[in-house]
């Protein structure tokens, strides 16, 4: 083995890999727990809340990520200081807010597809808003958007690489730093030594956590939607 591999592999795991999957869960909480809510307030009948929600949703699901993530990370600063976060901290509220946004218009499908009568059989019964959607509405909503919801777990996993234009030393980052550090000052006709082999590691890293839950929402596509 190459002395280069080991140092290289410790640096991105330890750095880079912690980062990425740091940075990954607390924005997968964030933006489930938050769209989920959203996603089921929009189907309340009341215009300003309906609105209000609607405009955050497609607010945040039309800006592409990055035009986000520099918003959030440069352009809040600039109106005050108190709103200067580090580069971390900056990729949460951009993957939450963008995560969010997809994961309530989502969760808006699923409850609105669940049939009318379902909503007036609960009424029957004497339960009001909450309780018609806490235990009849929502469980039932749940089964179909568990499949989507997976699946764009995946891409708030993805999009943490975009922290590395505000600096971040999440996996890819630490790649390329490797890279840069491995080939300076760089050997005669050659460019990036060893840069496919450690991008190549970051492909690998990405797909063993991605292709399991990519595989599981086909799994639970079928099992649960059919």
């Amino acid at each position: 083995m190459p002395d280069w591999v080991e140092p290289v592999a410790r640096y991105m795991l330890d750095v880079g890999l912690r980062n990425t999957l740091r940075t990954a869960a607390i924005s997968v909480v964030l933006a489930t727990s938050i769209g989920v809510v959203l996603g089921t307030l929009i189907t309340i009948r009341f215009w300003l809340s309906r609105a209000l929600i609607r405009g955050y949703i497609e607010i945040w699901r039309g800006l592409p990520i990055i035009v986000t993530l520099f918003i959030v990370h440069f352009g809040l600063p600039a109106l005050s200081p108190k709103l200067e976060f580090d580069v971390f901290t900056s990729g949460i509220i951009t993957l939450t807010l963008w995560g969010s946004a997809q994961i309530a218009e989502a969760t808006r499908g699923a409850v609105q597809s669940i049939p009318r009568e379902q909503h007036e059989a609960s009424a029957a019964l004497g339960f009001g808003w909450v309780g018609r959607h806490r235990y009849v509405i929502f469980p039932q909503a749940l089964r179909r958007l568990i499949p989507p919801l997976v699946g764009l777990i995946v891409g708030i996993i993805l999009n943490t690489t975009l922290i590395q234009v505000i600096g971040g030393s999440e996996l890819l980052e630490t790649a390329e730093q490797s890279i840069e550090r491995l080939g300076s000052p760089p050997p005669v006709g050659l460019l990036d030594p060893h840069a496919f082999e450690i991008l190549g590691a970051v492909a690998v890293v990405f797909f063993l956590i991605c292709f399991p839950l990519t595989r599981l929402a086909a799994y639970l596509e079928r099992r649960l939607v059919a």
